[in-house]
């Protein structure tokens, strides 16, 4: 399979219009590009971190631009999630139950197995051989059991993972007293589920994003455009489930879903204000996802 047939089946596979092909090549061909000079200026595996708010389209960029590593510079690459490392379902049952109830809801930082992520990590870079790569049942709402992960051979030239909140730095004590939402005001009065989640940040995530070779940002306008945006995602995800035969998945109602996605409110608005100066790639969105600004930190080094 060439290249353009490649790229026709990407496009077919996550249903983008071929109008798509033109953001491909004025945005994104070139940051495949970048990466894998990169590449092969450090001579070693990378480890790419891409940040996006829910339903920002990184998971897509993700998938797009180990495609465009293969096929126009001959990386071997793989796109990851941090989703696939969320906690099983009875272990933040436990969590629930122990620390606090809103922990029972996968998503925020505290609710990822860290050291399983970071040995994955690790193993895909540095291992020789197969690597067994966890996978998380969002219909099931828990992680598949081990011998249904995919094995892949290592070591890979380029890993990229993404995720909502990875990279997002854990906030300064004083902001965390005020609630952002009803959510917080109502279920958590007393500050201990955000301050269970900053902490979590700070001791667990921020030393794995110490490890990260470069950074890339899809920046929503606001995180008003994230409920929109994650109501189409869960339309996608019931569409996927039942095209394959899945059972018992439903749409969340509108009043759950803003309920949900107030979970992610604040460390989303956090990353909003804090990343854009920090990433090395960063893409401005407006709120029909299209890019319309780009800035590049340290030109000289990212190619």
């Amino acid at each position: 399979m060439n290249t353009d047939q490649a790229l026709q089946a990407f496009l077919e596979e996550h249903r983008l219009p071929n109008a798509y092909r033109q953001t491909i090549d004025r945005w994104f061909a070139p940051l495949a590009e970048g990466l894998a000079a990169r590449h092969a200026t450090a001579g070693r595996p990378l480890l790419i971190g891409i940040n996006g708010s829910q339903g920002s389209g990184k998971s897509t960029l993700a998938a797009l631009l180990t495609i465009l590593l293969a096929q126009r510079h001959g990386l071997r690459s793989i796109d990851l999630s941090i989703d696939d490392f969320y906690l099983t379902r009875a272990q933040r049952q436990q969590l629930a139950h122990e620390v606090h109830p809103l922990l029972a809801t996968r998503g925020v930082p505290g609710t990822h197995d860290v050291a399983l992520m970071r040995d994955t990590l690790q193993r895909l870079m540095q291992q020789q051989g197969p690597v067994a790569v966890p996978r998380f049942d969002k219909a099931a709402d828990d992680r598949l059991p081990p011998a249904q992960w995919p094995r892949i051979e290592a070591p890979l030239d380029m890993v990229l993972i993404e995720g909502w909140c990875f990279g997002t730095p854990a906030q300064a004590q004083a902001a965390l007293e005020a609630p952002v939402n009803p959510l917080e005001s109502d279920e958590d009065p007393d500050g201990s589920w955000r301050r269970y989640v900053n902490r979590a940040i700070e001791q667990d995530y921020q030393p794995l994003y110490q490890s990260v070779d470069a950074w890339i940002m899809l920046q929503a306008p606001s995180f008003d455009c994230v409920y929109q945006w994650r109501l189409e995602q869960e339309r996608k995800l019931a569409e996927k489930i039942a095209q394959q035969g899945g059972q018992g998945t439903q749409l969340m109602s509108e009043p759950q879903l803003a309920r949900f996605i107030q979970h992610y409110q604040r460390l989303t608005e956090h990353a909003l204000r804090t990343l854009p100066a920090q990433v090395d790639y960063l893409y401005r969105l407006d709120a029909q996802r299209n890019i319309i600004a780009f800035s590049q930190a340290h030109a000289e080094q990212y190619g």
